[in-house]
Order: structure tokens, then C-alpha cells, then sequence
């Protein structure tokens, strides 16, 4: 295979750690660099054809601006100007995060991040719209999947919830949950975007997401019909209010006019696919 040597950061992580599999499958030669592994500063990245750049600070909560800045920003400036010395391929995550309260979910919207991980996430999108070598960007909407353990309590819902029912018999849901309706996209679906858009030239960022949100509540009631549980509701806890977004739904068109039409995979159809890998 021409070009198939990948380096992947974050390869520890969730998406990583199934980007790196999947690839691997395909195959790509992967090397994994994530803190997990030992691994600490910028990677050696001379025999490398890709670099897929998924680490950095994922904490949705984190408050701490510089901090998140230099993992998040200033790091991966640096790592892209690596890439744009030598001429290796950059894809990276950016996250749906960024648009915060805006109405609209398009590239090219004027976006309104209003926690410290969203605000570094767009600013090195915004930084990165002003270089001239190739990027592909990825705005991840709300990934789930199977490995999601690794990610604590900033889990998706839908392992939250799957993790509740099996350990409690109960699926905890905050008041009026069905209110707050999120673009979930498969880690599965994820993968895939990467693999497909490594074998294109196109440039610049990208909603990763299925066009079709649904509630909290309905995800919890996807994962109720599939396991012998109720559903409990409980007041949101005040460091979250303000800082969640109420509805995300990805317009995926820029995308889709690359890559062709694709089926999505809904959190029904995931669920009833992996529900005994979860559990297992």
C-alpha cells in the first residue's frame, strides 16, 4: 500500500485505540504514541507518511485555559508545523463542542464554544484556516462505542447507560432529559470517516456526525427495552449547567460530497448489535 505508514496520538484513548485497530485491519502500519504508553513531548514522525492527531486534554470540564491552550493548542500547532516541514499528511480531531450556543451546525458558521476545551478546539481550527499546507479536520459530534471505559465519566450516554442498567438495574437520567438531543455518531462510523478521507486530497474540516439527533431520554429508553431496568431522573449538578449543550445535529453535507452517500449506524442499531459486548 502507497503512503501507509500512520502515526496515530491518542492511540490509548477511545477513538484511538479503535482508530488504531481499524487501520491496522486495513492495512496500515500503525504506530501508537499516546502518555498511556510512555510516551511524553512531540513524536518522531520522519518515517511517518500520516499523522492522525487525536491526543491532548479531552476533559469537557476542565476549567484551567492555559493549561488546556498549551495540550490543545500550542501542541498541536507544533505538531502540524512538524508535518508541514516534511510533507506528511495531518488529520486531527476538532470536536462539535466548538459550535456551543449557536442554532446552526455548518464549517463555515461563526461558532460560540463556551467551555475552555471547545474554545482551544476552535482556536486552532481557526488557526489552522489560515496555513496553506493540506489538513483534514474532523468535528466529532457525540462519539459512543465499545472502549469507552477509558474515558470515565466523560463517557457518552449510551455506555453510561448500558454500564448503569448492568451494575444497578437502574438508568439514571437528569430532569428533562428529553430536552437535550445530541447528534450520536458510532465509533465504527468514526473510523471509517478517517480511513476514507486518508485516500482523498481534500483540505480543510468536516462535521463527523449522522444528521439525525435523538434525546438523552430516548437512548436511555433504547437501552431499557434491551435489559430488565427502570429509569430514574435526578437534578442536573450545577458545575454542568451552562456548560451542556442542548441540541447538536451535524450537517454533514461537506462531508457527504466527498465521500459519497453513507449509512449512518443509529444508537438502536449499534445497541442491538454490541449490547452483550458492553456487558461482557
Amino acid at each position: 500500500m502507497r503512503e501507509n505508514r500512520v502515526l496515530i496520538t491518542g492511540a490509548g484513548g477511545f477513538i484511538g485505540g479503535n482508530l488504531a485497530a481499524y487501520l491496522s485491519h486495513r492495512g496500515y502500519d500503525v504506530t501508537k504514541f499516546d502518555i498511556s504508553l510512555g510516551n511524553r513531548g512531540l513524536p518522531d514522525i520522519l518515517n511517518q507518511d500520516i499523522v492522525i492527531h487525536l491526543g491532548g486534554n479531552s476533559s469537557t470540564t476542565e476549567t484551567d485555559l492555559k493549561l488546556i491552550l498549551e495540550q490543545n493548542f500550542e501542541y498541536s500547532k507544533s505538531l502540524y508545523e512538524m508535518c508541514s516541514r516534511i510533507d506528511v499528511k495531518f488529520q486531527y480531531a476538532s470536536s462539535a463542542s466548538v459550535y456551543g450556543t449557536s442554532k446552526s451546525f455548518k464549517e463555515s458558521d461563526f461558532c460560540k464554544p463556551v467551555s475552555p476545551y471547545a474554545f482551544s478546539k476552535y482556536m486552532f481550527d481557526c488557526w489552522l484556516m489560515n496555513q496553506k499546507y493540506p489538513y483534514q479536520g474532523f468535528r466529532y459530534f457525540n462519539v459512543y462505542g465499545l472502549g469507552e471505559d477509558k474515558k470515565g465519566n466523560q463517557a457518552s450516554p449510551v455506555s453510561k447507560f448500558i454500564k448503569q442498567a448492568q451494575r444497578n438495574g437502574e438508568i439514571k437520567i437528569f430532569e428533562k432529559s428529553e430536552k437535550y438531543k445530541r447528534d450520536f455518531v458510532s465509533v465504527d462510523d468514526v473510523c471509517e470517516m478517517h480511513y476514507r478521507m486518508l485516500k482523498k486530497d481534500a483540505s480543510g474540516i468536516y462535521n463527523v456526525g449522522t444528521g439525525n439527533p435523538i434525546s438523552f431520554r430516548e437512548v436511555a429508553e433504547i437501552v431499557k427495552a434491551h435489559s430488565h431496568t427502570q429509569i430514574t431522573e435526578i437534578p442536573m449538578p450545577k458545575e454542568l449547567k451552562g456548560q451542556y449543550q442542548k441540541f447538536t445535529k451535524a450537517d454533514n453535507s461537506k462531508l457527504i460530497e466527498i465521500i459519497g452517500e453513507y449509512d449512518w449506524k443509529s444508537v438502536k442499531q449499534y445497541v442491538e448489535e454490541n449490547i452483550n459486548a458492553f456487558i461482557n
